[in-house]
This record gives structure tokens, sequence and C-alpha cells, in this order.
């Protein structure tokens, strides 16, 4: 999942619920687009303007638009899509405020709700609703009102390659904890150093690449290793008018791993001019380096540079040392929202779409086989992932070694600018640890008052 702003609500419910979805014999009637009930009258031609986060769909969405048009020949779909290094919560303001209004929209979870709740049309009539999961509409309802449609599901933890891992001699079925992939690492280290893999990968540098420009790796992601150890759903997180930080120890212990074995590591402040396009499309895809902090939405975009890499990614766990070493994070990254300011027939063209391409047999065959998503509704059995990060994601799940995604609790802006930014300093030599933690801190009790 890329995004600049990648956010949700989930309680610990949706890991139970993933794998009863991954595991259920036999699918529900499933809804239809004629079912929605709202389709705009035929006569009226309709345009639909849609801005959306997620890059790494960008062309495929195009595709399931022009899929939607073929159908209904009277709606024209606009979509404009902002993501990767650019912040789509700021683009999506500016958007607002422009005067030019999307119709359909991304936010997260109960902060965003809180956000954007003037524009957020409901939704707890659409077809979909009865098909959600369980627990993945916690974060985007309101006095039982559903506001947004979730995107998917997806995990995040440390991907890698297993042919550079099988090549070096590691067995990664032994990684279960901090101590084995420290361990890990610095044997991969020690070996791509001695050129001991230049044969095999001769673009091989280093084990890891941090992207530590994308602060919503480091300051949403990555502390949600952390903080989910201190609050137990992304609504613990927003009700919480102060933080602990329990886990800081852990979270400087994930990173340092990281940067002491990056491509920058005797020069860490450079971390923070990586950004994704150089830690995957120009790091893990060409085999520049062995591992990165990412999620199963890479495949897609390591399959365009090399399929037979892509086909070879796995993901590691992210070990919070001496908490929770097993797992990996697991939730929804973003919802589709339907803005309440448009016209009653760019509302029920909108909810329709979102109808078709989550219900219908052409729908689903984008979202799992075009899209690479592990769907966040039921009806999907018959479609189980195929690329190796969703399969992956799903094992995690079945086995139960989860941690929940809590970050879109956070204060509007805090993990991104405020702990990504003092992240970025601590890297850069300007902080030292503590006193970084304890500048988020501070920035987390002004930002609740």
């Amino acid at each position: 999942m890329k995004t600049a702003k990648k956010i949700i609500a989930l309680s610990m419910m949706v890991v139970f619920a993933l794998s009863t979805f991954l595991l259920a014999a036999c699918a529900p009637k499933e809804a239809t687009p004629s079912a929605a009930g709202e389709q705009p009258p035929a006569a009226e031609e309709v345009t639909l303007n849609i801005f959306q986060f997620k890059v790494e769909i960008a062309k495929e969405l195009e595709e399931a638009a022009r899929a939607y048009e073929v159908e209904n020949q009277n709606v024209k779909i606009n979509i404009q899509t902002v993501g990767g290094g650019d912040d789509y919560g700021a683009a999506l303001r500016a958007k607002i405020q422009s005067g030019v209004e999307p119709n359909l929209f991304n936010i997260g979870g109960p902060q965003d709700v809180e956000d954007w709740m003037s524009r957020l049309e409901d939704l707890s009539d659409q077809p979909w609703v009865a098909q959600a999961l369980e627990g993945v509409l916690s974060g985007v309802t309101v006095d039982g009102k559903i506001y947004a449609l979730p995107f998917n599901i997806e995990g995040y933890g440390f991907v890698y390659n297993k042919a550079v891992f099988e090549a070096a001699g590691i067995d990664a079925a032994n990684i279960i904890d901090f101590k084995s992939l420290e361990d890990a690492v610095k044997e991969l280290d020690s070996k791509i150093k001695a050129g001991e893999l230049k044969d095999k990968f001769p673009n091989l540098k280093a084990a890891f690449e941090v992207a530590a420009k994308e602060t919503w790796v480091t300051g949403l992601h990555a502390s949600n290793t952390a903080l989910s150890q201190e609050f137990p759903s992304s609504l613990d997180a927003f009700a919480a008018k102060n933080i602990e930080f329990k886990y800081g120890d852990a979270l400087k212990a994930l990173l340092d791993l990281q940067a002491d074995h990056s491509s920058n590591a005797k020069a860490k402040a450079k971390l923070n001019a990586v950004d994704y396009a150089t830690q995957v499309d120009q790091g893990i895809a060409i085999e520049r380096v062995a591992i990165v902090q990412q999620g199963n939405w890479i495949y897609g975009g390591v399959k365009a540079v090399d399929e037979a890499v892509a086909n070879n990614l796995d993901i590691l766990p992210m070990p919070v040392k001496g908490i929770k070493e097993d797992s990996i994070p697991v939730g929804v990254p973003m919802y589709w929202a339907v803005n309440n300011k448009g016209t009653d027939a760019q509302k029920a063209a909108a909810k329709d779409f979102l109808n078709w391409l989550y219900t219908s047999e052409k729908g689903k065959d984008f979202i799992v086989n075009k899209f690479f998503f592990i769907p966040p509704l039921k009806g999907y059995e018959s479609l189980e992932p195929k690329d190796p990060l969703g399969q992956a994601v799903k094992r995690y799940a079945e086995a139960g070694k989860t941690m929940p995604w809590v970050f879109m609790g956070y204060p509007t802006g805090w993990g991104m600018e405020v702990l990504g930014t003092e992240i970025q300093k601590y890297f850069a030599g300007e902080v030292k640890w503590e006193d970084a933690v304890k500048n988020a801190q501070d920035q987390w009790i002004e930002m609740r008052k």
C-alpha cells in the first residue's frame, strides 16, 4: 500500500474475520449492480470525478472505469491519482478548497471521519455493507451509520527476496523473533560485503533500503508496530489524550536494524532522501537490496520491473522486541467515501460504481487479479490471492500472527509530519532518540487539545 497517508481503523476482530473469509467454503448470494437501487437515470449524462491515493493501481483503476462505462454509457469517469511521494491528505484538502470537489475520494479511519464528516454521504443502505467482513467498518461507523467502503485488506512487514536468502544459506523459516532476524541480517550483510553473492546477484549492494523520505513508511507504518502494543485499536488511539510510548526502544531497534544494514549505513542522513521508487523500483525490484519494509501492495510494481523477482518475494515478521515478535500488521489502508456535495445523479453513480467494482463478477476480477487486493468483503471465496505477497498476508492471518493497524487513530498529521520528521532528524544525527520520542509525545498532547 503506498500512500502519503496510509491509514486505518481496525480492532483485532479483523484478524479473525479475515481468516474466516479466507477459509470459508461457500459464497453468499452476491449483490449485483442492478441491486444497488440508485443507478442514475439512463437518459441523464453524469460525470463522476474520482480523487484517489493508490498509485499502484492507477492504470488498472482506469481500466476498470472504462469497463464500467461500457455497461453504463451515460456515465463518464475521470480519475486523478495523488500518492507515492505526495501527501494525499494535503492534496485532498487543496482540491476541496479549489471548489472542484471530487465525487469519490479516500479517507482513513476515525480521525479522517471526524475531519471530513461534513462531506461524507451515509452509505449504510448500500448492498456491499451486508458483505463486509467483521470489524472492517468499525473505524468509519458513527452513531450506527457507515460512511465509507474499505479499499481492501493489506499486510506489511519486511518484504524479502527468497532467492538471495537461499544463496546466502539463510533459512527464513527460522526467523521468528528480533534476535533471529538480527542474526540473519548480520549474516547477509557480511556476505554481501565479502562479495560472496556477487556472481548470482551482481547488483546487490546492501541488505536493506530505508525510504525515510516517505514519512508514512516510518512515522505511520513502522511506529504502528510499537503503538499497536499500546493501543488495542485505532479507536483507542483516537480517544487517547497522550501516549506513553511504552515500546519506543523496540521501535528504535527496528529502525536501527534497517539503517545500520542499508546502502547508507555510513551516512544515515542520506536515508532521508530515499523515496519509494528508490526503495522498491530501483531497490528490491532490481535486486540492489534484499529486504524492504513494505507490504503486499508492492507486488504489481515489482512485477512490472521483473516478474521473476516479484514471484520470489515473501514477508518476514516485524518483531516488536520482547513483546510481539512473530507477526505483521494487517488492516485496511484506506476507504472509499462518496461526497455528499455532489448532485443526486453523481452520488447515485458513485455508489453504483463502488457496488459494481466490489460485487459484480467483472469488478471482483479487477479487485483480485488486476489490483492484487485481498478483498474486505465476503463473496470472493473462489478468488484466492495468486501473488506471493497476498498469499503471505493470508498465511499470517490464518496463523493469527497479526497486529492491528492503529495509526489512523493518530492526531491528524502526527504520524507523518511530527513523528516521521523526528525520525528523519534522528537519522541525520540532529536529535537523540529519547528527545525525538519526547517531542512526539508533547505534540500528541498539544494536537489533542
